[in-house]
């Protein structure tokens, strides 16, 4: 028997870099275009995942629950080789 069940993406257009606790684990893509009109794609979880305990470590996403950035990808996610 073939097991025909595919996983659900979820997509989110917004207007920033985003890594919210409240997507963790929805298998959510984020799309946005940065202050250059340049479109950025990554999947929050693939992103999340690698950078764990930046992020946990961070004073904003502890106090707010989500990391964001306005203009564009953050460096250190830039130098990761897998977003998607």
């Amino acid at each position: 028997m073939k097991n025909t069940s595919k996983t659900k993406v979820n997509t989110l257009q917004t207007k920033r870099f985003v890594i919210r606790k409240s997507l963790i684990g929805k298998n959510t893509v984020v799309v946005f275009t940065n202050h250059k009109g340049d479109k950025c794609e990554y999947n929050h979880d693939v992103v999340y995942n690698q950078l764990k305990d930046k992020f946990e470590s961070m004073p904003c996403f502890a106090k707010y629950s989500s990391y964001t950035n306005s203009k564009n990808l953050p460096k250190f996610v830039r130098d990761l080789e897998v977003i998607m």
